[in-house]
């Protein structure tokens, strides 16, 4: 089977966001990628919204929208192309997509970005997995400190004792 990628993973990467601790895609990135207006895919949403369930799909709050737009540094007068608040895809929204625009560009494109959400997951989980295995090896290696502590003041207490042996007065016969 050949590889049916359109796109590096990276730039469907760089349009990946976290919002409401989601990550999620927006209607105009989306719309790019799939080839057709921010319009005709909103549309298509509206037309098909009970396929999209608030966790599958929401729109910016005017806050969020704020704050989105001050990450980045452009000029006032762009709004980086958004005018209103966008729909914001999750993962399950990007998927749902899929059946709404049907076109093989679409398709494609689709099965790729679940393609690089999937891998961000198991990036996600393997970096939680090593923050764990982490952990584990400091409390092993507390406690090994506390043994060696407990080893250091077993020998002081024979040098201590051995020490103090020498400094008793044997009594009984010299030669």
């Amino acid at each position: 089977m050949k590889n049916e990628s359109l796109l590096p993973d990276g730039i469907i990467k760089s349009k990946i966001y976290l919002i409401r601790e989601q990550k999620i895609m927006l209607d105009r990135d989306l719309a790019e990628l799939y080839g057709v207006e921010t319009k005709v895919l909103k549309q298509a949403v509206r037309r098909n919204l009970k396929r999209f369930p608030k966790d599958f799909l929401f729109e910016m709050t005017k806050e969020e929208l704020q704050n989105w737009r001050s990450q980045f540094v452009t000029s006032k007068n762009d709004k980086l192309g958004l005018r209103y608040a966008p729909f914001c895809f999750t993962e399950q929204g990007v998927a749902m997509l899929s059946s709404v625009l049907n076109s093989p560009t679409a398709i494609t494109i689709n099965i790729q970005i679940i393609r690089v959400f999937t891998k961000m997951r198991e990036l996600l989980t393997n970096t939680l997995i090593l923050k764990q295995e982490i952990e584990e090896i400091k409390k092993r290696l507390s406690n090994q400190g506390k043994n060696i502590e407990l080893v250091f003041n077993y020998l002081d207490e024979l040098i201590q004792k051995k020490e103090s042996a020498k400094l008793k007065v044997k009594i009984g016969y010299k030669k």
